[in-house]
């Protein structure tokens, strides 16, 4: 007697997760990439070495930052491992630029969007956040929104997205347009085509792991830089060769810096760490604010006091060359914080002395 084969299926009906995942292609199809811009540098630091610096333009996209790759990608990675439906909640733990985008791609796909954060988080992003049709969850400490989001993605049977795990996980490294494959695109007919460094900071440490792997699959000479702001646990967790290190405390500057090293932060991939003061970040970004003629957010001063540091060292070793860092979101998210006297007083922040630098870096090309 021949017994007969059993069947079992979980997969559902796949017509509504096809066409959100075409949504979101063609979305992506309607939006040109992102610019890379020459940032102005003094023509007569030393006879002979010939240095640039390029910013790669983030703020172009529709929401306004960086985080618009991530959450794209963090998208379509739930949507092709079946975890977003019609009528999936979707969660993140997120205060600031990664919200802002979530909440516009759910909003693209009629899902409901619910960003967990601090209660002292900023009108500014609180109003950002709800302009792309996101809500609002509030927890008392920074530390307690991981858990709360697990939560609610369980109480209402949504998806928590967990950039901080999915990052590196989401963005396919080896091309399909990510931003490593875009920067070395865009500089393929500069006069130094193969940048001397690509730097960046760390967040989740998705960007830091996406463009290293590139560098490595592509086989460039390039090296990449991280820069990493007061209070994180990346650059100790380097330094260290631990990936458990906990400050205790919250970055200052928003959309880089954690109080613990996210699974998606890869060391392996970073050929050099530089801790930046968050005073300096300030003024480096407030700096480049004056000399591009529009505001930067404090992310971008930060990567711009590494790329100041790299390009004098290459000037003091007679190395020709280029550096590539990111112009990760406008400043004019930050009128009322980083870019106001009495704000930055109350946060004990004085950028005076390492603005100081800067002049003095612009004057001779020379890094203390």
């Amino acid at each position: 007697m021949t017994g007969q084969a059993s069947t079992a299926s979980r997969s559902q009906p796949r017509t509504w997760a096809d066409n959100a995942v075409r949504l979101i292609e063609a979305d992506a199809r309607r939006s040109a990439d992102t610019h890379l811009l020459r940032y102005p540098l003094p023509t007569a630091w030393s006879e002979g070495v010939d240095v640039q610096l390029y910013l790669k333009d983030e703020t172009t996209h529709i929401t306004g930052s960086l985080k618009h790759r991530l959450a794209r990608s963090l998208f379509l990675y739930a949507l092709c491992n079946g975890w977003i439906g019609e009528n999936t909640t979707v969660i993140e733990a997120s205060s600031g630029s990664t919200a802002v985008s979530e909440a516009y791609f759910a909003a693209l796909l009629g899902l409901p969007f619910i960003a967990v954060m601090p209660s002292s988080t900023s009108a500014t992003k609180i109003k950002l956040i709800e302009s792309q049709g996101g809500r609002c969850h509030f927890v008392a400490e920074s530390s307690q929104v991981y858990a709360e989001a697990e939560r609610l993605a369980e109480e209402t049977g949504g998806h928590y997205l967990d950039q901080f795990t999915n990052a590196e996980r989401a963005t396919d490294w080896r091309g399909n347009n990510n931003i490593a494959e875009s920067i070395f695109e865009q500089m393929r007919d500069e006069a130094h085509p193969c940048p001397q460094w690509v730097v960046v900071g760390a967040g989740t440490g998705g960007t830091s792991a996406t463009i290293g792997r590139y560098i490595r699959y592509r086989r460039y000479a390039t090296q990449l830089c991280v820069v990493d702001p007061e209070n994180s646990a990346f650059f100790p967790s380097y330094v260290q060769h631990r990936d458990d290190v906990v400050t205790g405390m919250s970055s200052r500057i928003e959309g880089i810096g954690r109080p613990r090293v996210e699974p998606s932060f890869l060391p392996d991939v970073v050929d050099r760490m530089v801790a930046v003061p968050d005073a300096a970040s300030v003024a480096a970004a407030r700096h480049a604010s004056a000399v591009l003629g529009r505001r930067v957010g404090p992310s971008t001063g930060t990567n711009l006091w590494g790329a100041f540091g790299l390009l004098a060292e290459m000037i003091d070793e007679e190395r020709s060359g280029s550096v590539v860092t990111l112009l990760a979101d406008s400043g004019d998210r930050y009128a009322d914080t980083y870019f106001c006297d009495e704000w930055l007083t109350s946060q004990g922040l004085d950028p005076s002395d390492a603005a100081s630098v800067l002049v003095e870096f612009e004057r001779c090309g020379r890094w203390p």
